[in-house]
């Protein structure tokens, strides 16, 4: 295994290769797409919630004990700058595959890590949040979807960020691999 070993790599395993059939690519991107929208659709939910959220039942002079707010969309918006930066990167650049200069492997390289870092630290700001202002205050179980509807969403944002890069990784249909 170790005499196979190219130095131009970063990893010893290479990037998976899926066989999902001749419309491989296109089911990956749609699977993205999907969570990507599942993301979105659960946090802007729980934000319409927050925002139409009325006080308890008889007890008009008291009013919703939490709201979703700036902090609330932060993690979202990390993640999907992680998801966007993590994606607009040429992969062939990551595996030194193009003849352009060392730098650009370096580079592109850096790109990816700054992505995934802002992805990590999305999700990470995502539940220190449901655990800090939902869950430790003892909420009912309306307001704590919020905290919740938030962490799903950064789950998925990072589970579509990694589809879509394994179906951009995945031979088309109409692709030729010619080697001599």
């Amino acid at each position: 295994m170790r005499s196979e070993y190219d130095s131009r790599r970063v990893c010893l395993n290479p990037f998976p290769d899926f066989n999902f059939g001749k419309y491989r690519r296109t089911i990956g991107i749609y699977l993205a797409g999907a969570l990507f929208a599942l993301a979105n659709w659960t946090f802007l939910d729980a934000a319409i919630l927050s925002a139409h959220a009325h006080s308890p039942y008889g007890e008009p002079q008291i009013p919703p004990p939490v709201h979703v707010e700036f902090v609330d969309w932060v993690p979202g918006i990390c993640s999907l700058l992680g998801m966007l930066i993590i994606n607009f990167i040429d992969k062939d650049r990551i595996r030194g595959d193009d003849y352009g200069s060392p730098d650009a492997v370096w580079r592109a390289r850096l790109f990816l890590f700054v992505g995934f870092a802002l992805m990590a630290g999305g999700l990470a700001g995502s539940v220190s949040l449901l655990v800090l202002k939902y869950v430790l205050h003892g909420y009912e179980e309306q307001y704590t979807y919020y905290g919740y509807a938030n962490v799903s969403q950064n789950v998925a944002l990072m589970l579509s960020a990694v589809v879509l890069w394994i179906a951009q990784n995945a031979q088309g249909e109409y692709d030729y691999n010619l080697t001599l």
